[in-house]
């Protein structure tokens, strides 16, 4: 599994919450949430943030600042845009009907995952002013 690639914290996070929603299933639903709405939403948060990844990590490598720029706001957009279209969808194909708890988690987990993708990022730039 990707040995030495620097997006395994991000894999790994994926694997494991999609791992606990699938064992848990039945307590999370008697709690009141849908678990396929939170296995469907740790998808599209993970492929979100795999694709913010190596756009801004393809960024770290750039010589110069529009180039650097460009993929910094390229990931804002491209984030930004997902989560609106994802949010909107699943609003209006619920006529309105949403699970509080399972968007709420999701929200929480979408601030985890970029977290982790930053951190990762500010090792893998520390990495690269290093090497010069």
């Amino acid at each position: 599994m990707l040995k030495g690639s620097p997006a395994r914290p991000i894999i790994a996070l994926f694997l494991v919450l999609n791992a606990l929603v699938v064992v848990f299933r039945r307590s999370l639903t008697s709690e009141g949430f849908f678990v396929d709405l939170l296995i469907i939403g740790n998808i599209i948060l993970f492929g979100m943030t795999m694709l913010s990844f190596y756009l801004l990590h393809k960024g770290l490598k750039a010589t110069t600042t529009p180039a650097f720029l460009r993929s910094v706001y390229g990931s804002f957009m491209i984030k930004f845009f997902i989560v609106l279209i994802t949010v909107f969808g699943y609003a209006f194909w619920n006529k309105g009907n949403l699970n509080k708890h399972s968007l709420f988690t999701l929200m929480f987990l979408y601030l985890v995952y970029t977290f982790l993708e930053m951190k990762t990022l500010m090792k893998l730039s520390r990495k690269v002013n290093s090497n010069g």
